[in-house]
């Protein structure tokens, strides 16, 4: 009968503790899903609104060289779904492409080498050729993108702490405790009396006493995610900075476009004049290679056409987004010193607990009576005294510890995307996590290299560097005769000076 008792008290908490962190973990999760689909659709639709009207603006000349534009798409996605990509070098090659692509279809008459488009590209910075939009264009969408990115793969790290974390592993003297407090009443013959209030406290401090110390790691995550949600809302928030992202590059060639007399002479005189193709020049004339001009941005304006149409959906999406926004704030505001407040969510009044106006009338454990102890404080520091579990509080629950690393890091990657800059984050996740975009690291890892690092629970050995090893024996190796030599004539020196 005692086995049954313990094993059902262990059931008993395991799904206590499960209901509890039921409406975290829901958050967590769908918050997720919900974040990384828009990301990915808003994504998709800019490549595809960008497409269509590109090819109704530039047509053939656009459609010769889309790939440049399918690979800036390409990449966006890559970072955005954790890949190791750095946006800045990313978005510089973008426009050094395009430079090479207008270039030579703007000066078809000559032969343009691989040798001469990389002395174009030399004097990219001097010609400015597509004007101020690639330096805007980049510090709005590399601030955009952080954001977004880093935002996802908080929600990805605070799902994975709640489902794992909510899983207690119950040490012998806590499930006796636990058994002590639900069923020992049957023993006593007091079946109705529930457990005192603070007695249930003390347990559960106990059981949960290293969930209690991922507290102020979780605070300052879930600070961090809310800074982050303020990027989202603010100027530059991802939807505001790709929708007109079609009319911005449109921009940029227009500009090249009025200016490439102008550029073509800066160029020739730098690289030289290139050789003539042989071809005469196009039957299109410069002015006719890009001949369709774009329309200036409107938000007022709703096209009627299939791009305007998933444009207009996504405005849509967008409003639900932003107030799906506010509603993860306030989420995250309530999710905050969770850990620490288990205790008091489980030992709740008339559930499990006897009510305050019963506190005389209760089982402490031992009879039908008050409970004298004094509630203990939260963490493990402080259970070295608990009257009711048996807590060695010098041996920390490493699986717990390693969580505390997984939010340290994640938080400070939050921080530094709210500033604006990037830490990689290799996803070393290896459950599946739907579409695995915006992945965020699940074990410690190191934030200064490229590849994930396994977790070391010791402090690395340190080794000395065996080339300076050598060198530095060969050093001593070649001074020793020297040495002697200058401690033979000290001697001798000495020896007769005292004479």
């Amino acid at each position: 009968m005692e086995d049954g008792f313990s094993q059902q008290s262990k059931t008993d908490f395991e799904n206590m503790l499960d209901g509890i962190s039921d409406d975290l973990r829901a958050t967590f999760v769908s918050r997720h899903r919900r974040f990384d689909e828009f990301f990915l659709e808003l994504l998709d639709n800019t490549e595809r609104s960008l497409n269509e009207m590109f090819v109704r603006t530039y047509g053939k000349p656009y459609m010769q060289n889309v790939e440049v534009f399918q690979n800036l798409f390409a990449e966006l996605k890559r970072y955005y779904k954790g890949g190791n990509v750095n946006l800045e070098e990313m978005l510089n090659d973008f426009w050094t492409r395009l430079l090479e692509r207008m270039f030579k279809l703007l000066n078809s008459q000559y032969l343009i080498t691989e040798e001469y488009l990389e002395c174009i590209n030399k004097y990219m910075d001097q010609l400015k050729p597509f004007g101020d939009v690639p330096k805007k264009l980049k510090s709005q969408v590399t601030r955009a993108f952080i954001a977004a990115r880093t935002f996802v793969q908080g929600l990805t790290v605070g799902r994975e702490v709640a489902n794992r974390v909510s899983k207690v592993s119950m040490s012998p003297a806590c499930q006796r405790a636990l058994t002590k407090m639900f069923y020992c009443p049957y023993c006593q013959g007091v079946m109705s009396a529930k457990p005192c209030r603070n007695y249930c406290l003390n347990v559960m401090k106990g059981c949960l006493a290293n969930q209690a110390d991922l507290d102020p790691e979780w605070n300052y995550y879930i600070d961090a995610m809310l800074q982050v949600t303020e990027r989202l809302e603010g100027p530059f928030n991802i939807e505001s900075v790709m929708e007109p992202i079609d009319v911005k590059i449109s921009e940029a060639i227009m500009n090249m476009q009025d200016n490439s007399v102008e550029i073509t002479h800066r160029v020739f005189q730098g690289c030289g004049q290139p050789k003539a193709s042989g071809m005469g020049r196009s039957a299109r004339g410069i002015s006719d290679v890009f001949n369709a001009r774009f329309k200036p941005y409107s938000p007022e304006e709703h096209p009627t056409t299939a791009a305007g149409t998933s444009l207009d959906r996504l405005r849509i999406v967008w409003r639900t987004m932003q107030q799906s926004v506010v509603d993860v704030k306030e989420r995250l505001l309530k999710a905050k010193k969770f850990w620490s407040s288990l205790p008091e969510g489980i030992c709740q009044e008339d559930n499990v607990t006897a009510s305050e106006a019963s506190s005389e009338d209760c089982w402490n454990g031992h009879s039908r009576g008050r409970y004298v102890p004094e509630v203990l404080k939260d963490g493990l520091t402080h259970q070295a005294n608990n009257p009711e579990v048996g807590v060695d509080i010098t041996r920390p629950d490493t699986f717990i510890r390693q969580h505390i690393m997984t939010l340290r890091m994640m938080a400070n990657k939050l921080k530094n995307a709210y500033n604006g800059n990037d830490i990689y984050f290799q996803d070393s996740s290896d459950e599946g996590s739907g579409s695995g975009s915006g992945s965020g690291c699940l074990e410690p890892c190191d934030a200064e290299t490229e590849e994930s690092e396994p977790v070391l629970t010791e402090a690395p050995e340190v080794q000395a560097d065996r080339g300076v090893d050598r060198s530095s024996s060969s050093s001593q190796t070649h001074s020793s005769p020297a040495l002697l030599l200058l401690l033979s004539l000290s001697a001798l020196a000495l020896h007769n000076h005292w004479r």
